[in-house]
């Protein structure tokens, strides 16, 4: 979450008068995440979550992510919920972006993840992709293998001010994952930014996950490959094996990984440090004047895509193929 673009106090009120979420209170900026505009309010009813579209979400995918999310609900997914205004509609525009409401969800996401967290993870992904199966809506995602080698245009010629090397250093591991990708995984609906800050716990006890603009059908395993790559790394940048023991086999519990998706977990984890190494270097590179978001290091992805790239199979994550399998 972030804020790109402000909001004027009587435009937000007169906004939200197309809506029955109470009289605005207050309402403040979101500074943490880079992709879109987030403002926490306050109403006369209740909180609620405010975001303005930006960036890399398009308008016309609006209705998937907001019908996601009350698909999963519908189906025991702990997720927030969109607001339909008066009209019957779930977005309409606010300062000249697509913005929606989207009801506030009890618990804190976790600073330092433990094992525990890994586990509730793991098993909330499952019954995530057990729950898409029926979701009739088809997104396609614009950040998978085919459109990392367009983002990487973007930063090349400014790469290595980042750290030497680094533009050579992409262009060898983009034509080994466009050489190597798999065509022919298990796919479905998949949330594609699991990340600790879009997960909700109260506790140890998981109670939602939030943050759907990225959700799209792709490989059911690159999802869980995000998720290793997000979770399961300490602060000085190790990988820690019981985080991601538990992370997979909480997940192959609910749904087990077939043969070919464990032994292309390793790839896709390569992939999925890839996908976030060259929006973060996107990103870093060109934040906007006077916007409040703090731009995330991409170093920490070129460190664990180094890591992925040594991996031989599941045991270096700690679990033997029996331990997530059918």
């Amino acid at each position: 979450m972030a804020v790109y673009t402000d909001v004027a106090a009587e435009d937000l009120a007169e906004f939200l008068k197309s809506y029955d979420i109470g009289e605005l209170l207050s309402y403040k900026g979101i500074a943490e995440g880079v992709e879109n505009s987030n403002f926490l309010l306050h109403t006369s009813l209740g909180a609620y979550i405010l975001t303005l579209y930006e960036k890399r979400v398009a308008e016309g995918d609006l209705p998937y992510f907001l019908s996601l999310m009350a698909h999963l609900a519908e189906r025991g997914v702990s997720c927030p919920q969109p607001a339909r205004n008066r009209n019957g509609e779930v977005y309409s525009r606010l300062a000249g972006r697509p913005a929606a409401i989207i009801n506030f969800l009890e618990g804190m996401w976790p600073r330092r993840p433990n094992a525990m967290h890994c586990a509730g993870v793991g098993d909330a992904l499952a019954r995530m992709h057990l729950a898409g199966r029926d979701f009739p809506l088809i997104r396609k995602n614009p950040l998978s293998v085919g459109g990392w080698r367009p983002l990487f245009d973007l930063a090349c010629a400014r790469a290595d001010s980042v750290q030497a090397g680094l533009s050579d250093f992409i262009t060898r591991e983009l034509d080994h994952l466009e050489a190597n990708w798999p065509n022919d995984l298990p796919l479905g609906v998949i949330h594609a930014d699991l990340f600790p800050d879009n997960v909700f716990f109260l506790g140890n006890k998981l109670s939602g996950l939030i943050d759907f603009p990225f959700a799209c059908n792709d490989i059911l395993a690159y999802d869980v490959a995000i998720c290793l790559n997000a979770w399961c790394f300490e602060p000085d940048h190790s990988f820690n094996v019981t985080k991601a023991r538990a992370l997979l086999n909480s997940y192959g519990r609910e749904r087990p990984l077939a043969a070919a998706e464990q032994a292309a977990l390793p790839l896709l984890a390569r992939g999925a440090a890839m996908r976030f190494l060259l929006t973060r270097l996107v990103d870093f590179l060109n934040v906007p004047d006077g916007a409040l978001v703090k731009p995330k290091d991409p170093l920490e992805y070129v460190r664990k895509l180094r890591f992925q790239q040594n991996v031989a199979g599941l045991r270096d994550y700690g679990v033997t193929p029996a331990g997530c399998a059918a």
